[in-house]
């Protein structure tokens, strides 16, 4: 049996093979090379089923194989997969992008557009068509022979450059392992001395181990009291990929230049302009206008923060204290908190068991969308930790197969996210769907559960917010189904579920004590609440560094004007920053974000912010009536959740405010309106 033929529904990862991947990709390729190249021949009148969704079903099987394959090379990546991979991917990018360049498929889309059936079009089939005709010129359906040609060499390199860079970076995390005694690692919780135990244990080694994984580096930045080896893990941190083998900075320029030539060649001023074209926002300017309003906002606040750092040291140790070092911010601000508001972060800790945390997503997914997440030992994960479950509504419709991925490995990148594996619209037989929970927080050790950060919290609902997208959506077509939706309104689900992290209500639900079953008691939650906006504007003003270095990077970033876009890069963040940054400071060369992908959220990161205005302003409306009011959730669910992109994002959003959104929310949830 071939795994990656046939339904998918479930995915069979427990008989995927690596050494089948290449044959059955290759297949699929061919099958779906004959399947355009009979759509192309096809002379019977257009139709939207046989022209439209046609089109789709070229790529669909491809499509969906293909991504289970880059999400096994992203959680179980070994040698041999990963060299299968790197030899598929870009053939398949090569196909995809090459579809919009075949003249007799975009005379066909043309020519539907004109008939009386295409012009009648109303609702998602009417959006989907202009989408569809957008998109084809958007790939350079209009260009010439040669100008095709080009764009196609460009599509090619760019999709082999954006995996090199990912690699990279994972590669030069795992590299990068310092051994410490125990004494070095004084003022470093508890459990956080434990896991660098564990770690070298993994390794091999004796003593202690600090990694560049999350759940090492951060409280590795903000307890340890050596200031020589916080300094030796930022400067890893904020230079990682830059030399060796592992060697970013090549790739992200070629990167940059790469899309830029894209962005002229299909007419746009910038690839800012070309990639917003098709989001909230619209164009570069009206993103940067965004974030430099908010930073103008902000500015007063941020250094007003700044300035209580650094006095606060000089009240710890003396006017002679030294100024304070890129690598002391996290460690100070922590005393502060600790000093002003009698509140440490791992006093939380207890309460937030990993496995109390999931129930705890689950429990407000039934309670405001009325679903269920029902364990399942039906099917099979890639790794013994993986728990899948199955997602009912509630009349026991199965809308999703789910799986849930903790804990960090070393064939599997960082960070947490949400990947949507299979998605599929009602015009189809079968539309359950198919997503991954992935996180990476601290495994359980010496016999207690993984407990998790209260960020760590806000991260669990974060990526569920975005499997709810997922797996709700009925949208009628598959193009239009869950998080197929502009890249600055996709973060709306999921950063909304954050704002549950934080009130008594919801938190009763799982935040119990690992050892008392006791809850967060008040004036924990209390100093919690209080500590919400401690260096708010700090947290806002690092984010929009980030957005800001994004769109200058691809909008105004010259090589031969501005040299190194990483020395570039740095002068731009610079301007956002607390203190100096050092001149080594190189973090674009591992902003998976930015350059893991083609497009990925290159001239996008401002979305975060953006959505986080959308998010706050729509939990008022959750607020008003009640933080767990099924009939909100419901109306949440049905205008915004299952609706994907079938309207205009901005449309989705005023039919469920009944306005437009307003910033006003966001600041006042960060305390900047005074």
């Amino acid at each position: 049996m071939n795994a990656l033929l046939g339904d998918l529904y479930p995915i069979p990862f427990d008989q995927i093979r690596t050494e089948d991947l290449r044959p059955t990709i290759t297949r699929l390729l061919e099958e779906a090379e004959k399947a355009r190249e009979a759509l192309a021949e096809d002379d019977a009148p257009p139709t939207f089923e046989r022209t439209i969704l046609g089109l789709d079903r070229v790529t669909q099987q491809l499509g969906r194989a293909m991504t289970v394959v880059g999400h096994l090379e992203a959680v179980t990546s070994s040698e041999a997969l990963r060299e299968v991979y790197n030899d598929l991917q870009p053939k398949v990018s090569a196909f995809q992008n090459a579809i919009p360049l075949d003249p007799r498929l975009w005379a066909q889309v043309k020519a539907y557009a004109e008939t009386d059936e295409g012009k009648a079009l109303t609702g998602a089939r009417k959006r989907y068509l202009e989408q569809t005709v957008r998109a084809f010129r958007r790939h350079g359906a209009e260009l010439n022979d040669a100008d095709k040609a080009k764009l196609q060499a460009i599509d090619d390199e760019l999709t082999k450059r954006s995996l090199k860079y990912a690699q990279n970076v994972l590669d030069a995390t795992n590299a990068w392992v310092v051994e410490v005694e125990e004494a070095d690692l004084a003022g470093m919780p508890d459990r956080a001395k434990a896991a660098a135990k564990a770690a070298a244990e993994e390794r091999g080694k004796s003593g202690y181990v600090l990694t560049l994984q999350a759940p090492s580096f951060v409280p590795a930045l903000t307890y340890l009291e050596r200031g020589d080896l916080r300094e030796r893990v930022y400067v890893a941190l904020s230079t990682r990929a830059t030399a060796g083998e592992h060697d970013n900075r090549d790739v992200l320029a070629r990167i940059l230049e790469l899309r830029q030539q894209k962005a002229k060649l299909l007419g746009y001023a910038t690839f800012a302009d070309m990639v917003l074209e098709e989001r909230m926002a619209k164009t570069g300017e009206e993103a940067q206008r965004f974030v430099d309003a908010l930073e103008a906002r902000t500015r007063p606040a941020f250094e007003q923060e700044t300035e209580a750092l650094m006095a606060f040291r000089r009240e710890l140790e003396g006017d002679d204290a030294p100024p304070l070092q890129p690598w002391d911010l996290s460690f100070y601000a922590e005393k502060l908190r600790k000093a002003q508001y009698a509140f440490d972060e791992e006093m939380l800790r207890p309460y937030f068991a990993f496995e109390r945390v999931l129930d705890g997503v689950f429990a407000l997914a039934h309670k405001l969308f009325g679903v269920t997440f029902e364990p399942t030992d039906e099917v099979k994960g890639w790794h013994e930790t993986v728990r899948p479950f199955r997602l009912k509504d509630g009349d026991g419709t199965e809308l999703a197969t789910v799986y849930v991925d903790p804990y960090p490995r070393e064939t599997k990148r960082g960070g947490a996210w949400m990947h949507g594996l299979l998605g599929r619209g009602r015009v189809e037989d079968d539309h359950r769907h198919v997503a991954v929970l992935v996180a990476n927080v601290t495994p359980p050790v010496d016999g207690e559960p993984a407990l998790l950060s209260h960020r760590d919290v806000e991260t669990m609902f974060h990526e569920a917010g975005h499997l709810l997208h997922h797996c709700l959506s009925r949208a009628e077509l598959p193009n239009h189904a869950g998080t197929n939706v502009a890249w600055d309104f996709v973060e709306l689900p999921s950063q909304i579920l954050e704002n549950w992290c934080w009130e008594r209500s919801s938190l009763d639900l799982f935040a119990r004590h690992h050892e008392t079953d006791e809850p967060i008691p008040d004036a924990l939650l209390d100093a919690m609440r209080k500590a919400r906006t401690f260096r708010a504007a700090s947290g806002q003003m690092r984010q929009l560094g980030f957005a800001s270095t994004d769109l200058k990077l691809h909008r105004s970033y010259d090589p031969e004007k501005h040299g190194d876009p990483i020395t570039f890069a740095r002068a731009e963040m610079a301007r956002f920053a607390s203190v100096g940054l050092p001149e080594s400071y190189a973090m674009i060369a591992s902003f998976d974000h930015l350059f893991s992908d083609p497009v990925g959220y290159a001239a996008g990161y401002y979305s975060y912010k953006w959505a986080e205005v959308l998010d706050a302003d729509a939990f008022t409306r959750f607020a008003a009536s009640g933080i767990l009011d099924a009939s909100t959730g419901r109306a949440f669910r049905e205008q915004i959740l299952e609706r994907g992109d079938e309207e205009d994002p901005a449309v989705l959003f005023e039919r469920f405010m009944g306005r437009p959104p307003s910033q006003d929310a966001l600041l006042a949830r960060l305390g900047l309106t005074g």
